[in-house]
């Protein structure tokens, strides 16, 4: 595999993996800081604009709610979405900070965009949220390799 591959590997799972298809660009990421430890800030890089890009999807869908609740394939439950509002209400935009976290971080980028956050505050908080779990990732791989 190139390294031009790899990247487009762990773009392509970073992305779906904050979307509406199950991944585990986190699994991805750590495979290959195995093989390209040096150069892992372009790895981050990839997989932070790749999975921020997937969450900006699920704001989309977030501002068309009602056109897409109750379909299958649509990443959030009810109860989820239900239960991110509150919090999000709650919190405020600074919720974002947490779209990283299983289950609970879509339902956030998709109540960001029911509620109708900006997408200039959106974009920043989501970034610096999941651009810190990759760089935590790495760190922990690097401390591990």
């Amino acid at each position: 595999m190139t390294f031009i591959s790899a990247l487009s590997s762990l773009a392509l799972s970073a992305f779906l993996s904050a979307t509406v298809l199950p991944g585990s660009s986190e699994l991805v990421l750590g495979g290959l800081l195995t093989q390209w430890s040096d150069q892992a800030l372009a790895l981050v890089a990839i997989a932070t604009i790749a999975n921020v890009a997937g969450s900006t999807v699920n704001w989309w869908l977030g501002l068309n709610v009602q056109r897409f609740a109750g379909r299958r394939w649509f990443p959030v439950t009810q109860q989820n979405l239900d239960t991110a509002q509150q919090r999000f209400q709650a919190w405020g935009s600074w919720a974002l900070l947490l779209s990283w976290l299983p289950l609970i971080g879509d339902a956030f980028t998709v109540a960001a965009g029911v509620l109708k956050v900006p997408l200039v505050r959106f974009l920043p908080l989501v970034a610096l949220g999941k651009g810190a779990r990759y760089v935590a990732i790495a760190a922990g791989f690097s401390l591990w390799i």
